[in-house]
């Protein structure tokens, strides 16, 4: 560090600055510093960490605070023409003091600086996140629907606690996902890329048993989003038929690719994805503190 470094300020940020910054650091690295998680929280304005230094904003640290279910979590930036000044050392200092105790931070695209910042601070890799994709225009098996279950498509205000229930449920041990809020689904019905057509709801019984939300980003690559399935309704292939019909869909939405992310631990989804011609392309790396 040396005497250049802004200070580090917790308030709301703006959000264009801060963007810049994003984008700055996505050129320069190849991967995208923050996740849709922090970006969302950037833009309802939620107070967050910033460096500015001579007037610029040059640096951006997101903290999700400890919860009843999950430790606090993190993510950071730095801007590249504004590195290897201390900013990020700062940041991340200040992300674990506000924390108060044992803190988990995001390295996107699992990057060399990030390693040695983490271990020079004392944390460890605790997990990791593969992103695998594979080509949209490669052959697919056709979705094979269980007896007694339909697919069908999303609908904006009749469908959102039904789907909140089921993901609660599919992700009970894994509380960034099942912890999400109805304020969560609406954010994210707000955004541009969402598309009804592209959340698959299965339905056994009359009641929401699965799903398979997609999307489109951009640049035009598709996404298997997040599929889950309820755990009463185990054992009926659910996942890969979800994982199945959304895929057609955003095959015949023309994209050139199709990424997801899942958890290196959960060795059965890498498996079905294996299986459907996904191969890992990168990896996000959490690093974790004791205390």
């Amino acid at each position: 560090m040396d005497d250049t470094r802004g200070d580090v300020v917790l308030a709301a940020a703006e959000a264009a600055p801060v963007m810049a910054v994003v984008e700055a650091a996505t050129a320069a690295d190849g991967v995208g510093p923050l996740s849709e998680h922090a970006i969302l929280a950037l833009r309802a304005g939620r107070p967050a960490f910033t460096v500015v230094d001579s007037g610029a904003t040059v640096a951006y640290g997101h903290l999700d605070p400890a919860t009843g279910q999950e430790g606090a979590a993190a993510e950071l930036v730095v801007h590249p023409a504004h590195r290897r000044r201390g900013h990020g050392r700062a940041l991340l200092r200040a992300l674990l003091a506000e924390a108060g105790g044992p803190l988990r931070v995001w390295a996107h695209g699992d990057l060399p600086a990030a390693a040695a910042l983490a271990e020079s601070e004392g944390m460890e890799r605790v997990r990791a996140l593969f992103q695998m994709r594979r080509p949209a225009a490669d052959p697919l098996p056709e979705a094979k629907v269980a007896d007694g279950v339909r697919l069908r498509a999303f609908e904006p205000g009749r469908d959102e606690e039904a789907w909140l229930r089921v993901n609660a449920r599919a992700f009970a041990a894994h509380p960034e996902q099942g912890a999400w809020t109805i304020e969560d689904v609406r954010a994210r019905e707000a955004e541009p890329w969402f598309d009804p057509a592209g959340l698959f709801l299965a339905e056994r019984g009359g009641e929401v048993v699965g799903f398979h939300w997609t999307k489109i980003h951009p640049d035009g690559l598709g996404e298997v989003y997040v599929v889950g399935v309820d755990p009463s309704a185990q054992g009926l292939g659910l996942g890969r038929t979800l994982t199945l019909a959304g895929l057609h869909h955003l095959r015949d939405r023309g994209v050139p690719q199709i990424l997801l992310y899942v958890d290196e631990s959960n060795t059965a989804a890498v498996g079905l994805y294996e299986s459907l011609g996904f191969t890992r392309y990168a990896v996000d790396v959490m690093y974790g503190t004791s205390a």
